[in-house]
């Protein structure tokens, strides 16, 4: 399938991507998605796991995070595959690798080996606690990282134990913070020709996103237990059940509360010594919110929705996939995009982000449909090789 014209601003940008599952792909997403061509090394067979990674009947997931990439089987588990590797690798701007600590090194790979052969080289490196410290040779998942990063204990409701989102959050905030590593080292190298190494551990990108966690239990003793759909002391901010399904309001701050208890019909609110202020409405939060949460059950969402607009409170929909379809500012400003992908044929999924006012981020290539889709391409485009070279290294079992 042809690959449509390249206008982001990481054109021209090398990336190889090595490591599966989602911190270390989704970081070459990302990457891909403003102009870099990700070289996507995958073991020989059946590739990376997120191939089969999803839901519903039919695993899609893998046209969202293998897009804007080029596949190549690497068996990286012999020293002929690793040599492979590091020629591939020494002609690259970015290494992208999310394996259990130590498993560069074992192979021969380690940074300063790298940067031996490729001075100006920046490895983002993705896993569970880090390069260092006494934990990081053990095995670390995403929600591994949530939990200990402090995410899982405060969320839930505060009767049930620990929950989770619906999505492996502590992958894609690691991978996103590798990202900006990745951005942040290439203006460093711009300026020194230096290339270097970003450390990124799945349980430090959660902590980063946990606002006054620490400092409030050191400062305070307070930890924060689970508070269900509410931020404790920040009133009115819920989701609130109408007659046919759940509605968002944020109307937290005095001046939007005056408004929200206009339009609730009962505007005396705003000047009651128990909702008047920010702290008040705290510490009545949960009367005030069953007094919203009745008046919404009255309406229904259309109507409750034409009063936040019409009185100008943060509101909104609780949306799922069908109603993102369905909503016109979506479409207006084509967050999400259909695509003609090679293996699914038209698809539906979102579009890149962020917006840039001079370059273009988006879908260019669809996800490789098989493991080593690219060899010849890129092994004959980066290292030189024939067909017949290919070919003995694939009898071999080396790609």
């Amino acid at each position: 399938m042809s690959e449509l014209p390249n206008k982001g601003a990481l054109k021209g940008l090398r990336v190889v991507e090595m490591g599966q599952l989602l911190a270390g792909p989704f970081c070459g997403q990302l990457l891909g998605d403003m102009g870099a061509d990700i070289i996507k090394v995958e073991p020989p067979g059946r590739g990376d796991p997120m191939r089969d990674w999803g839901q519903g009947e039919e695993k899609v997931q893998w046209e969202v995070i293998a897009r804007n990439k080029r596949s190549v089987t690497c068996n990286l588990r012999v020293p002929e595959g690793q040599e492979i590797a590091r020629k591939l690798i020494a002609k690259a701007d970015v290494l992208i690798e999310n394996f259990k600590p130590g498993t560069l090194e074992k192979w021969g790979l380690s940074p300063d080996e790298l940067h031996a052969i490729n001075p100006g080289l920046i490895i983002a490196r993705m896993s569970g606690y880090g390069q260092t410290g006494p934990y990081s040779t053990r095995a670390g998942f995403g929600g591994i990282g949530e939990a200990m990063g402090g995410w899982r204990y405060v969320v839930g409701d505060p009767d049930r134990p620990p929950a989770r989102m619906g999505v492996s959050i502590g992958d894609t905030l690691c991978a996103t913070y590798g990202t900006m590593g990745v951005l942040a080292a290439l203006h460093h190298r711009e300026k020194t020709g230096e290339g270097q190494v970003i450390d990124t551990a799945l349980y430090e990108a959660v902590l980063q996103v946990m606002e006054g966690l620490v400092p409030e239990y050191d400062y305070n003793g307070f930890i924060r237990e689970r508070s269900g759909s509410i931020l404790p002391g920040i009133a009115p901010s819920n989701v609130y059940t109408c007659k046919d399904g759940p509605f968002m309001i944020g109307a937290n701050n005095d001046a939007i509360f005056a408004r929200l208890a206009e339009a609730m019909g009962q505007p005396g609110l705003a000047d009651d010594p128990e909702y008047q202020t920010h702290l008040a409405r705290g510490r009545n939060q949960t009367v005030l919110d069953e007094m919203i949460n009745e008046w919404t059950g009255s309406l229904t969402i259309d109507e409750v929705d034409a009063l936040m607009i019409k009185h100008s409170i943060p509101a909104g929909r609780v949306y799922t996939a069908k109603d993102m379809l369905d909503d016109p500012h979506f479409k207006a400003r084509e967050a999400i995009i259909e695509v003609e992908t090679e293996g699914r044929g038209k698809i539906k999924m979102q579009n890149a982000f962020p917006r840039f006012s001079k370059s273009t981020s988006g879908f260019r290539r669809s996800a490789p449909t098989t493991p080593g889709q690219h060899n010849s391409e890129i092994f004959g485009e980066v290292l030189g090789w024939s067909e017949a070279d290919l070919a003995e290294n694939g009898a071999k079992g080396f790609v």
